[in-house]
């Protein structure tokens, strides 16, 4: 691969300088810099630029040989994750995990929760747990547990006295005489039979049924709960499931104004308990519904759904603009920093699988969405390339380790088959291999630690002569950071890069510091903008990152 310069390359301004990280605090100094008349302000918050590692407890690891994978598991397998030296590349390098839901309940999954102040047994014990957020705090890594609180499980104490219409808790959910007769957002029922004694309302499924938040007691409830995990136990912050959803307003069933309002107190209420508690919230919807939810400050982050398709879809067509695009739009209607880049999670088919086994898509895909502003998360079993397709379970299947049996996730029988392939796709074998797609996850998350303008910088799209080559820039102070890959399966001849304006004037010389090339000599004009970079034999799916320091 060769390069040669025209006019070169810049970006545009940003924000501040100083983080110092401990434990789930990170203290900045700030500095604004203007870009003509604008001026922008970076969020000051731990989690900003993080990189999160979602791990469904059931799947990790087992430490007690019966086929379930456990807190204590989780704990043996924390220097994968991050082994608390920032100056050994070895380990992922994530600071944060999102735990799926850890209450005991009734199914596999644990969505529909029969207690909200316990451990499910299978995982372990509430100890077990403190022990875990002690071990991660150590190592600079924050924990945030999913809270299912639109929903508990039809076998909850709750529901079981709330059939009974005399009982103090029948107002707790949703009922009805009659059937109003109304499907659910995608077409599901969600007025359920219950007996011969009327229906009540659940909008994922019968064993689900919804709280009533317009009954205050169960928002005081809710608040309850919250200040048990964030004073009493310790944890960061939380993942609100099904948020959207909270309040209905009759067949007006996600994002009402009563949703919005709600938690909008509740995030108020958190921050008065943690002032550094995180709040991340899934709203499966369009870009402007869930942008709503951190623009109103009811989340500090919410995912962006609309994004992680985007990339799917660029990366599998080969065509960049599918992105670029999305990343112009999206980025311009979220505040900055306050979404989540990810490519799939447990309720999505596995991106390998998505890809058809396709490694270098893969690749590329990690390539694009870690590099992206934000907080990134990924889903368990995604850096090593780990199959899955639904039904839900078949994407939730047990983490692979090792080559031995079952895949050294347990040394009894495991919960659910473990996929076939283990034996080559394994985190010891991958881990040796320098070119294996999980050294590419560890060497792009220690690269965006080590650069503040891969988390915060603002993100300006470059133009390109090939619709297959993906190519943006990040500005960060004065810190410029260029990505240029390529989506197809041939190699490029020769891409031409150009920018038109945006970028701070001035020269700089882009070095080199993930894949291998040489400097370029770069200079913006007045305009801010250039107009020539040339690269040659860009070969298939080959990432290159240059930055400016």
């Amino acid at each position: 691969m060769k390069l040669s310069t025209g006019v070169p390359i810049g970006l545009i301004i940003l924000i501040f300088t100083t983080t110092l990280f401990s434990g789930c605090t990170r203290e900045i100094s700030t500095q604004e810099f203007t870009n003509t008349q604008e001026v922008i302000d970076i969020p000051q918050n731990w989690w900003n630029g993080s990189v999160f590692y979602q791990i469904f407890v059931r799947s990790f690891y087992d430490s007690d040989g019966d086929g379930i994978g456990d807190l204590q598991g989780i704990i043996q397998k924390l220097d994968y994750l991050n082994d608390g030296n920032p100056n050994t590349t070895t380990d992922l390098g994530i600071k944060g995990i999102w735990l799926l839901p850890i209450h005991p309940s009734p199914s596999y999954h644990g969505y529909d929760v029969t207690d909200y102040y316990s451990i499910n047994p299978d995982y372990g014990t509430l100890d077990d747990f403190k022990e875990l957020i002690s071990e991660t705090h150590k190592r600079g890594i924050c924990i945030i547990i999913d809270f299912v609180m639109n929903h508990t499980s039809e076998e909850h104490p709750w529901f079981q006295q709330a059939m009974d219409k005399e009982s103090s808790y029948h107002d707790w959910y949703i009922w009805s005489d009659e059937n109003p007769g109304y499907l659910g957002p995608w077409g599901e029922v969600v007025w359920h039979r219950i007996f011969s004694d009327g229906y009540y309302y659940g909008v994922f499924y019968s064993g689900m049924p919804d709280l009533n938040y317009r009954n205050p007691q169960v928002g005081e409830e809710m608040r309850r709960i919250a200040k048990f995990w964030l004073a009493d136990v310790g944890v960061d912050g939380f993942r609100v499931d099904g948020a959207r959803h909270l309040i209905e307003n009759g067949e007006t069933q996600a994002n009402t104004a009563e949703t919005h309002a709600w938690f909008k107190d509740f995030h108020e209420y958190v921050r008065s308990i943690n002032t550094e508690a995180l709040i991340v919230g899934e709203v499966w919807d369009s870009v402007f519904a869930a942008a709503k939810y951190v623009k109103e400050d009811e989340f500090d982050l919410v995912f962006d759904f609309e994004l992680a398709s985007a990339i799917i879809k660029g990366v599998g067509s080969g065509n960049a603009g599918k992105i670029t695009d999305a990343i112009t739009y999206n980025f311009g209607i979220y505040p900055l920093g306050e979404t989540v880049p990810f490519l799939t999670n447990h309720d999505m088919d596995r991106v390998m699988s998505q890809f058809g086994r396709d490694e270098e898509k893969t690749r590329v895909a990690a390539a694009i969405f870690l590099t992206l502003p934000g907080t990134p998360f990924i889903y368990y079993g995604e850096e090593i390339g780990m199959v899955g397709t639904k039904p839900d379970e078949y994407i939730r299947t047990p983490m692979q380790w090792t080559n031995s049996n079952n895949s050294g996730f347990t040394t009894g029988t495991p919960w659910i088959e473990v996929k076939d392939d283990y034996p080559d796709k394994n985190v010891e074998l991958l881990s040796q291999r320098d070119s294996s797609l999980l050294n590419d996850y560890k060497n792009l998350i220690h690269l965006r630690n080590s650069f503040p303008g891969l988390q915060y910088g603002n993100v300006l799209v470059v133009k390109s002569n090939h619709s297959s080559i993906y190519s943006i820039f990040h500005v960060w102070n004065d810190q410029l950071i260029l990505l240029v890959i390529n989506l197809d399966y041939q190699k490029v001849d020769e891409v031409v890069l150009s920018v038109d304006n945006g970028l701070p004037d001035g020269d700089f010389i882009l070095s080199p510091i993930f894949g291998s090339s040489e400097d370029i000599t770069l200079t913006v004009d007045d305009s801010g903008g250039f107009k020539e970079i040339k690269i040659t034999d860009l070969e298939p799916y080959e990432t290159l990152i240059f930055s400016s320091e």
